[in-house]
Order: C-alpha cells, then structure tokens, then sequence
C-alpha cells in the first residue's frame, strides 16, 4: 500500500484556515472521490456490498462500541462492514460519539465539531450541537480546534456505513483527538463517561500497523488486538511501547489511532461487564489493490454488554443466551470431523471463514459429551477459554474422545455409535441472591480462593435437585469447597444451549 502525502493538503489547509474560513456551516466532504466513490449510486452499492459480509447478529447483547478501520474502502471495506453488520440496523441510538485521532493536527486535548452538519455524497449527517457543547464546556481538555475537523478522513470515512447501516437517522458527536498524553486521555474519558451508557454508540476509527510486511503485519496486529481485548489500559500501552521497541522493520506504528481507543478502554474499565470482542482481521496486503511489502492492518472490534435477565421468571421474559440452528450444525460438524481426523490421521478441510458468526468466534466455554447407545463415553469441557467457541469445540471433543481418563481412548469400531452432544456455556454473572437460580436454565460456576468448580444447567434437571442441593453438589464435589462452602463464596449462573446429533 502506497503511503499518502499530505504536504499539500497541509498548505491549502493553512490558507484556508488564515483567510478566516466560515466556521458555522456544514462540513463538506474531503475524503470522497479518495477514500471512497464520490458518486452517490456506486457509494451506497459499495458500502451495502461490504455490509452483508457481516456474518451474524448475537440479539442478546448490546454494543456499546466499536473498533473501525479508517482507510479506503477498497483496502478496509469488509472489515469496516463486519463490525457494522454485528449491530441490528433498527438499533435505536440516541447519538454515535465518533472518535478519531487527528492525523494532522496535534494539539494537547480534543476538538468537538459543533459548527454545523457534516455532508457525504449520501446526504446529510446531524450533529448533535447541543451535547458538543456541553461536552466543551464541561473540561478545559476540550478545545476550539474545528478546523482540524475539515480535510481529516479518519471520522468523515465512517459516515457512509452510518448512513446505509443504521435504518433511524442518527446524530453524531465527531470528536477529534490532537493528543496521546494518558493523563489527558483520561480527563477525556471521564467527561465522556456519563454518555458510555446503552443509550449511546460510540465509534472508534482507527487502523491498525503500518508498513511492515504482510508477515510482520499479521503478527503485530494480533498482538494489538490482543491488549485490547484484556480491557487493560496500561497493558495495551506497555504492549503499545513493547511492540514499537522492537525495531521491525517498516512500523511505523502498531496502531494509528491508539489514543482514541485508550479513551475506549478507560471508559470500559470503568463499569463493569464489558466484554470486548474480536470480529475481523484484513491488511491491505489482502486487496488486489495492494501489495505485500508495506502493508496497513485493519481490525473489527466490538464492546458489548449483555442484556441482563429479568428476575421475572414467567415465560418469555428473558431472551436468554442463542445459537442459530445453523451455528450448531457447524459445530455439531466440527466436533465430529475433528475426531474421526485425530481418530484415523487425515487432515481436516479448512474452515469456510464466511460461517463463522460472530458467536462462534466469541470467547465462550464449552463441553463436548459423547454418549454410545445413552451411555456415557466421554465428556470434556473448557470453562473460561482464550480461544473462540469453534476452536474450543474442536479440541473439546478430541479430548472427550481420547482424554477422558475414565474410559479408553475411542476406537475406530465404536466410532460410527457414538453420539455428540455440545453445551455451548454463555458468559458468567455474578449473583448475590441465591434465588436467582432457576433449575434447568442456570449453570453454576462457585470460586474461592484458588477453589472453583461448575455443574451444567442440564445436570439438576436430569437429578431432581433443588437449588440448595445444587449448590450443595457443585461447591463439594465440583469446588472442594464442602456442602455448605458456597455461602461464603462467589457464586455465578451463566445459560447454556445444549444439542446434539
């Protein structure tokens, strides 16, 4: 990929700013005809076309946020629809906070475009004026810098995916960084807190390495992407700093807009149950319109919430935790093919990456149970994994076949009985009422110390338990904690969807 000039988009920027230009009108496109069609027609059947190669929308959870490249279209385009596609297109915002880092300016704060509207070749975007405003006059960090706002590409490219995305028309907070100080990154942050709320979606537009080579790319993006998803804010400046030390060759940066997704990762680790999420990698090595040698890398990232259960237990009232009947016939296969591979010692068909959902590349635990005429032959499982569900669910059922060190490893002659059954577990919530529990929906994860242990929700179903006898069997013989080791423990419910062949 070619590195862009700006030396001349400076000067003109320099005369126009000098000469007193009109600060309250609407900002006119600067990117259009460079980062993305100019035309109206073929800009919407662009964007449209990168937004169905989102692959899935997980209705239980709302998103809070998200990590978007910023170059053109032709380069980032899918990856920018991924992330997009992973929200429903009714979704009901009250306003999108857009949060780039100036890739002209640098200034010691923020700039809030308040001065108008901002223009696409689609139509016209609302700003939110009032809320900018308020935002301003709340912290000294924010600054009269408008004109930092006229030809940056990094907030104006996001625009069009608004626009063809989302079915309500939105308004728009566009936020400037011009500083990666983290003490006035968190000042940043803090005013912009009592906005980061289910009401409010916030966008950070930001690529990631830049020009190394393809190899170097892939590996340095992965592990950017990595600090982010731990949610810690110094961790991902240490790797930040680590990774520029290294002196590979071509970086020039792991990742351009680090600050803005800084102010993300404070605003996340300050409210709980945030759960940022990995949906889609691509470098500019991966268009035909670009090379191998000096590449930009591209990530989709989302934070998300998950709706909270209602306590009213009458039917319908909580959504619960879903997987499409397609999403389980390809873990149902996975699971068998991965077998029969170890089981015989052939190579297992790569993975259409395209039918991977979003869930199924979620962190989420899993247990593989094979069973042979009804009976038991193995049953394996990972609780808190650091890999996605498909690659759990793989190696998860590997292991149940020939890990179970209550039978033996399974034989080709048994191979064609067995049965597989999946329990595909939804992320953990602590509770502080036992009678929150409800039998045949929750599973339970009880820890203390260095002690924890879990039940599958499907177990006091099957045993006619009680919720005090399932607490009871989880904390002694799952947690080692005694039978009554769970009232003084933490105790957490999650849901889980369980299928089978």
């Amino acid at each position: 990929m070619k590195r862009f000039t700006v030396t001349t988009l400076s000067l003109i920027l320099i005369v126009m700013t000098s000469c007193g230009q009109e600060k309250s009108s609407d900002r006119k496109p600067a990117a259009a005809g460079r980062f993305y069609p100019a035309q109206p027609e073929i800009l919407r059947k662009d964007v449209e076309s990168y937004l169905v190669t989102g692959t899935g929308i997980d209705r239980n959870i709302i998103t809070r946020a998200l990590i978007v490249p910023h170059a053109g279209y032709v380069y980032s385009g899918k990856t920018a629809g991924v992330a997009y596609a992973s929200i429903p297109s009714s979704a009901d915002y009250d306003r999108i906070f857009l949060i780039g880092t100036s890739h002209r300016y640098s200034f010691e704060g923020a700039s809030i475009f308040t001065g108008g509207n901002l223009i696409t070749p689609l139509g016209i975007v609302n700003v939110d004026r009032e809320t900018g405003k308020d935002i301003e006059e709340s912290n000294a960090c924010f600054l009269q810098k408008e004109e930092s706002h006229t030809m940056e590409h990094s907030l104006e490219v996001q625009l069009p995916f608004i626009q063809c995305h989302f079915e309500k028309n939105i308004p728009v907070v566009p936020i400037l960084v011009g500083t990666g100080n983290p003490v006035v990154l968190q000042s940043v942050a803090r005013s912009l807190q009592p906005y980061f709320n289910e009401r409010n979606l916030f966008i950070i537009s930001s690529d990631f390495s830049h020009y190394p080579s393809y190899e170097d790319a892939c590996r340095v993006d992965r592990q950017t992407m990595e600090a982010i998803l731990k949610g810690d804010p110094d961790s991902f400046i240490r790797t930040l700093r680590n990774l520029q030390a290294e002196g590979t060759e071509g970086l020039e940066t792991p990742m351009c807009g680090w600050s803005s997704a800084l102010i993300l990762l404070y605003l996340c680790s300050n409210e709980g149950g945030i759960e940022l999420r990995h949906l889609d990698y691509s470098n500019s090595g991966d268009s035909s319109y670009g090379d191998k040698q000096e590449v930009v890398g591209y990530q989709a990232i989302t934070a998300v919430k998950r709706i909270v259960a209602s306590t009213d237990r009458s039917a319908g009232s909580d959504p619960g935790f879903a997987i499409s009947e397609e999403e389980k016939k390809i873990l149902l296969n996975l699971a068998r093919q991965s077998i029969k591979s170890a089981l015989f010692n052939t190579k297992m068909a790569a993975i259409d990456q395209k039918k991977l959902t979003p869930v199924l590349k979620q962190h989420l635990g899993a247990f593989v149970t094979l069973t042979i005429n009804g009976e038991l032959r193995g049953c394996i499982g990972r609780f808190m994994p650091d890999d996605p569900l498909y690659e759990v669910v793989e190696s998860m059922a590997v292991a149940a076949a020939f890990n179970d060190t209550r039978f033996h490893k399974l034989t080709a002659e048994e191979y064609p009985e067995i049965e597989i059954e999946i329990s595909v577990l939804g992320p953990l919530r602590k509770i502080n009422d036992i009678r929150e529990i409800v039998i045949g929906k929750h599973g339970l994860y009880i820890k203390k110390g260095i002690y924890s242990g879990t039940l599958l929700p499907q177990v006091p179903g099957e045993r006619g338990w009680s919720v005090e006898e399932f607490l009871g069997y989880t904390s002694r013989d799952k947690a080692g904690l005694g039978w009554t080791g769970w009232k003084d423990a933490d105790i957490y419910v999650y849901e889980a969807v369980v299928f089978g062949e």
